[in-house]
């Protein structure tokens, strides 16, 4: 017997910023189920310990996987949604009783919702980066259909890997480099969070038309978002994404669907916290 509570949590180095346990914990407060949702600071070189220890707590549900956890966690992991092949990272484990770890993704699905809830129509899409996370923002904006893809890497290579992994056949420039005149621009990387460089880029070659989005979340206003704004173009901020996820993590975790009526209290709660 054990009088401790079910429980997920994220994991991820550094991972004092996170506010993903403000979300769960938000939700189920709002549906009143009996189990929380931690944060836990987790290195590279502890990843395999990690793993053993939590797969000998029977309480432990899963855990949501951040930078720079999200392709080395595939190799704990089972993956009978072929999410290794189709996307080549997981932000999603899920624990099954006396079973295997369940690998996926919500990271796609949770930054595509703005976009489709938007009308989002666009023909080309600059992505920087080229880690976990722009994998998954990648196979996104492919499955939308958008044909136009250039990616922005500090390592050309790693970008043209990302594409060619992904069989798109799209753009690799540098971050030194000029934007081309894209109707989407997206920051996949960890640049302009909190304890991280800035990003710095020329907004200038996007249309009036184009839509800025940063996933990173501390802070909300990101400098790129600063500079979008001031152009006047549409900003799109990493809270939508971090939700996005989070509510489709949620009901992997919990077997409850995350109360996203709920969403402009939860925003605000998580504004206050920043």
């Amino acid at each position: 017997m054990t009088d401790k509570l079910p429980y997920a949590e994220v994991i991820g180095d550094p991972i004092a910023h996170s506010k993903s346990p403000l979300i769960h914990n938000f939700w189920l407060q709002a549906l009143d189920i009996e189990a929380e949702y931690k944060k836990t600071h987790v290195t590279p070189e502890g990843l395999s310990a990690y793993f053993l220890q939590r797969r000998a707590d029977p309480d432990w549900l899963g855990c949501n996987v951040t930078i720079p956890h999200k392709i080395a966690v595939m190799d704990y992991t089972d993956d009978p949604g072929g999410v290794r092949d189709r996307i080549g990272a997981m932000n999603t484990i899920a624990s099954e009783t006396a079973g295997p770890l369940i690998g996926t993704n919500t990271d796609a699905g949770g930054f595509l919702q703005p976009l489709l809830r938007d009308k989002w129509k666009g023909r080309h899409a600059v992505l920087i980066g080229a880690g976990g996370a722009a994998r998954a923002i990648l196979f996104a904006l492919t499955s939308l259909g958008v044909p136009d893809i250039t990616i922005m890497a500090r390592d050309p290579a790693k970008g043209q890997a990302l594409l060619d992994r992904a069989g798109v056949k799209g753009n690799v420039i540098g971050m030194a480099d000029a934007l081309p005149a894209a109707d989407l621009l997206v920051n996949s990387t960890s640049l302009g969070m909190v304890g991280q460089p800035l990003l710095d880029i020329d907004l200038s070659p996007l249309p009036t038309s184009a839509t800025v989005y940063d996933i990173v979340y501390a802070p909300l206003e990101t400098g790129l978002l600063k500079a979008a704004r001031d152009r006047g173009l549409k900003t799109l901020d990493g809270l939508e994404m971090l939700i996005g996820q989070a509510a489709l993590a949620f009901d992997i975790f919990f077997d409850a669907e995350a109360p996203r009526e709920l969403d402009a209290e939860l925003r605000a709660l998580l504004l206050a916290a920043d």
